[in-house]
């Protein structure tokens, strides 16, 4: 249907460039821009639109059970690595930490005894003044006591670690999320509240980039492993929902480990530098990328293309300087030109100035742009 409608518009256009042909002036001949068409290397560009997310996520649960005491910081804001988050009551802990303090000075008390017994022991073993059996018994009671003394020890350090994890700090630097629970709630493990928040790291920000398999495969036929895409991205580009152009490059991350089996296309993660935290988890975003190797194509400039409904035209100037229009089929557009994937060869004149004033073999004097 579109290729009989576009004989219909063109057919018109020829007929009409005859009716004008009859009543133009035998005077000066119109002067209008031409361009050569011209066959150049050109990079297959992509646009893509996502969301961005960031670099990675620290979620913050406590460690031990506790009443909130207090929250340390303001949702959505930025914190650094070891900034107070949560405090966590630590009476129940502290009473476990002293119990855990007084058994081990029991057990220290212990082996001092067990030790003097024993090396009053060893001499009168000598001396045969007490049997083989009560110096093994002394012996034994001191090794016992040694390790009563290393257990306590033990339990003392996991007491007070325990009471230092009523301390909740930032492990990374990065922007703080609403707290979960509220100062009185019992948090901890076992609880509703075993996630108190999550700080987003967003030095850098990713977005995923979708590329149709078919096109993958055409653009990165001679890549290999699939899994690997290191060099297909180039030119990596942002734009943000107001039409701004982010002033940094993106950089290729990874290839998802999946091909998405709904829409059949492979998916690459890229990532950008965001100094000076102008980037936030979720915002759109509209990417723009160089893939894959360039291409030989036949370029025109994007002037010389006219739209007409769903027609593109150019006027082609012949060798007798005399204009005819021709349908052409646009491609990709690049820094100013069409790629004409057909109706167009290398060499051939169009014009790009004055199309407006042209009709069917109407003579021209061309003047190169």
């Amino acid at each position: 249907m579109i290729g009989f409608f576009s004989v219909i518009l063109l057919g018109g256009l020829l007929l009409s460039g005859c009716q004008k042909r009859a009543e133009q002036p035998s005077g000066k001949i119109l002067e209008v821009k031409v361009a050569e068409v011209k066959v150049e290397d050109v990079p297959s560009r992509m646009n893509f639109i996502g969301t961005l997310s960031s670099n990675f996520d620290a979620v913050i649960q406590p460690r031990v059970n506790g009443f909130l005491s207090s929250k340390q910081y303001s949702n959505g804001m930025p914190v650094r690595k070891g900034d107070l988050l949560f405090t966590i009551d630590p009476s129940q802990l502290s009473t476990t930490q002293y119990s855990a303090e007084a058994a081990l000075e029991s057990a220290r008390a212990n082996l001092s005894e067990a030790r003097s017994n024993y090396e009053r022991a060893v001499p009168l073993a000598g001396i045969a003044a007490i049997s083989r059996s009560q110096l093994d018994q002394y012996t034994a009671q001191y090794k016992a006591a040694e390790a009563a003394v290393r257990s306590a020890e033990q339990q003392l350090a996991s007491a007070r670690m325990e009471v230092g994890y009523t301390e909740l700090r930032s492990p990374i630097d990065g922007i703080v999320g609403s707290a979960a629970a509220h100062v009185g709630d019992y948090v901890g493990p076992g609880t509703q509240f075993n996630v108190l928040t999550t700080i987003s790291n967003i030095d850098t920000v990713s977005v995923d980039l979708a590329i149709p398999m078919t096109r993958y495969l055409l653009l990165a036929a001679d890549r290999a492993p699939i899994y690997d895409n290191e060099g297909l991205l180039s030119d990596i580009r942002l734009t943000l929902a107001d039409g701004t152009l982010y002033p940094y490059e993106g950089s290729y991350s990874y290839t998802q480990k999946d091909v998405t089996s709904t829409m059949g296309t492979i998916v690459v993660s890229v990532s950008f530098p965001n100094p000076h935290r102008a980037l936030k988890p979720g915002q759109f975003a509209r990417v723009s990328a160089r893939v894959g190797k360039p291409r030989r194509e036949v370029v025109v400039p994007q002037e010389a293309v006219r739209q007409l409904q769903n027609i593109s035209l150019v006027w082609v100037v012949g060798s007798d300087n005399t204009v005819h229009p021709v349908q052409v089929l646009p491609g990709m557009a690049f820094e100013g030109l069409w790629c004409i994937d057909r109706g167009l060869r290398e060499g051939d004149r169009v014009v790009v100035d004055g199309v407006q004033k042209l009709h069917e073999g109407m003579k021209v004097n061309p003047q190169t742009k």
